[in-house]
């Protein structure tokens, strides 16, 4: 599944060559009415974090043993080896097929306005500029849904989440999806009422906007290490304790430095140090897996183009056909 957005010269295609832009589009008739929640649908880890502002002041994210730390600018430049998990833009993202978006946001210190920016560490793009790419691409693919969950917001008052919420609000308009009964969302559904758009706020601001959904609705478990065999085992529990109905399922298949893994890996950075490596026996997990009712929903992973995950993640859904197949027999 999956065509070449542009040619390579060398007739090989690599995994960010891989156009995935319109594959809920592609899918067969059968799978437009099985729930969101029961397809296998591929995310990405800290989305945004394709570009951070090493001139910004260090996020209130961070400690203030680090906020000390990154006034040498040398410091400010490692930081950022570290921050960022992503290579592609929002746009990259959603044409090689990922259709779920992790947002950390936060003010800015000194900012006289109310403008919203992304965060890992250090301040990335302003939210305004990725919803309205991501915006862009739905308005071209009518038939593409994707997940932006909000969870994390730092240094936001409730003039704040009011300004982000406006901002949604106009981006969107009436692709976004009031928030409703998850088993009731299926394709087929969300095409007829041209909603393309779910919103997920990890904040009890969610309770003033009915296009808000709440964070519960979407658990991502965190296996918080720098071992595939304990991240593998971790996902494999966190699956067998999936809530059969009522919620959507994130498999957060990352891996997370610790303090002495950065202090090792220093100038390398997280790609060079821990997800390079590491990626190939993920990806291996990934395609042992299987979605449905119990089964893998949402999985995310960093540097999504390093190799085929989209693709993996998408052809998982061919398993809910062979079932069909069977069923029939």
């Amino acid at each position: 599944m999956g065509t070449i957005c542009s040619p390579n010269p060398s007739g090989t295609k690599t995994s960010s060559e891989v156009c995935n832009a319109d594959w809920m589009a592609s899918l067969p008739p059968h799978l437009h009415n099985v729930p969101l929640s029961n397809l296998a649908i591929p995310g990405s880890h800290d989305s945004f974090s394709y570009w951070v502002d090493e001139k910004s002041p260090v996020g209130p994210d961070q400690t203030p043993a680090i906020k000390r730390l990154a006034r040498i600018s040398l410091v400010k430049k490692l930081m950022k080896k570290w921050s960022v998990t992503q290579n592609l833009t929002f746009r990259e993202q959603l044409e090689a097929g990922i259709r779920y978006f992790d947002l950390r946001v936060s003010s800015k210190p000194g900012d006289a306005d109310q403008e919203i920016y992304f965060i890992h560490g250090l301040f990335g793009i302003k939210v305004w500029d990725g919803l309205m790419e991501i915006d862009s691409f739905l308005t071209q693919h009518p038939q593409e849904i994707v997940f932006l969950d909000f969870n994390h917001f730092y240094a936001m008052d409730e003039a704040h989440h009011k300004c982000l919420v406006l901002r949604i609000q106009e981006a969107f308009g009436s692709k976004l999806c009031l928030a409703c009964s998850v088993e009731s969302l299926t394709l087929r559904i969300l095409w007829e009422k041209k909603c393309q758009v779910l919103i997920f706020y990890h904040c009890p601001f969610y309770k003033q906007y009915p296009f808000l959904w709440p964070g519960k609705k979407i658990p991502a478990p965190w296996a918080n290490t720098t071992s595939v065999c304990k991240l593998i085992l971790f996902l494999e529990t966190t699956l067998s304790e999936r809530a059969p109905r009522g919620a959507f399922h994130v498999s957060q298949a990352i891996l997370t430095p610790r303090a002495k893994t950065i202090a090792r890996g220093l100038v390398g950075g997280l790609k060079n140090t821990l997800v390079h490596r590491n990626l190939p026996a993920i990806l291996d997990w990934v395609k042992t897996q299987k979605p449905g009712v119990m089964g893998v929903n949402i999985i995310t992973s960093d540097f999504v183009d390093l190799v085929d995950f989209a693709t993996t993640v998408i052809e998982l859904n061919d398993l809910l056909q062979e079932d069909r197949a069977l069923a029939k027999c």
